[in-house]
């Protein structure tokens, strides 16, 4: 007997969209962020002329990036909470309070148990992961704004001056620059389990996973409820 499959518009274009360029910023910042820590290389300047400012080259990236990160991660914040197409993962919430489908995910992915039907578009454990991302996202934000508002003292960096007792609060500024640098191995230790993550369900489950973040549509036996 063939198996026939219905599809479920899980993630609407916003989301895929804001998903796709927070990943692009996160590597764009991991990577000049390490290049404004250390600064591996140095352009060839032969006539001794202030040309190839590469340093600050990587610093404006840093910047656009950081500020592109922020800008999207607000909006998705706002999708995710108002938008009538994204009601399917509020719809998460609901495993998440639910101790049944806890037990069952962890069992699943230590391979003792099948994987529980879910009302929403996450898991419990992949819904709580998310949240620890967007704390992640607030707090290397919040570090970044501070050392920018340091350096830039007119202009945005005025206007966020009141930022100011929050670099006493972490001790000054090179412990805000330390705790910036820490939250950025908590990003490079989550993208690769992430990733690993993504590919392991759309290939033990087909119709999940890498595919739905792309297309939007996951897919379901036909009569699973």
């Amino acid at each position: 007997m063939e198996t026939k499959y219905r599809s479920i518009y899980e993630f609407s274009r916003l989301t895929r969209i804001f998903h796709w360029i927070r990943a692009f910023s996160i590597f764009a910042l991991i990577a000049t962020g390490f290049y404004i820590a250390y600064p591996f290389l140095a352009p060839n300047n032969f006539t001794g002329e202030p040309v190839g400012f590469l340093y600050a080259l990587m610093r404006s990236w840093h910047l656009i990036f950081g500020f592109l990160l922020i800008a999207v991660s607000i909006f998705r914040i706002y999708i995710f909470l108002f938008s009538k197409e994204c009601h399917i993962e509020r719809r998460s919430f609901l495993d998440l309070i639910n101790p049944i489908v806890w037990v069952k995910i962890i069992g699943n992915y230590l391979f003792i148990a099948a994987h529980p039907h879910i009302k929403g578009a996450y898991n419990p454990i992949q819904l709580v992961t998310y949240i620890g991302v967007m704390f992640l996202i607030f707090a290397i934000s919040l570090t970044g704004l501070i050392l920018y508002a340091h350096v830039f003292h007119e202009g945005l960096g005025g206007f966020l001056s009141f930022l100011r007792p929050l670099e006493v609060f972490f001790g000054g500024i090179a412990n805000v620059r330390g705790i910036h640098h820490i939250l950025t191995w908590a990003f490079i230790i989550f993208l690769p389990i992430h990733i690993y993550m993504a590919v392991w369900n759309a290939t033990r489950y087909p119709g999940a996973g890498v595919d739905t973040i792309v297309s939007g549509y996951k897919f379901e036996k036909d009569g699973q409820h």
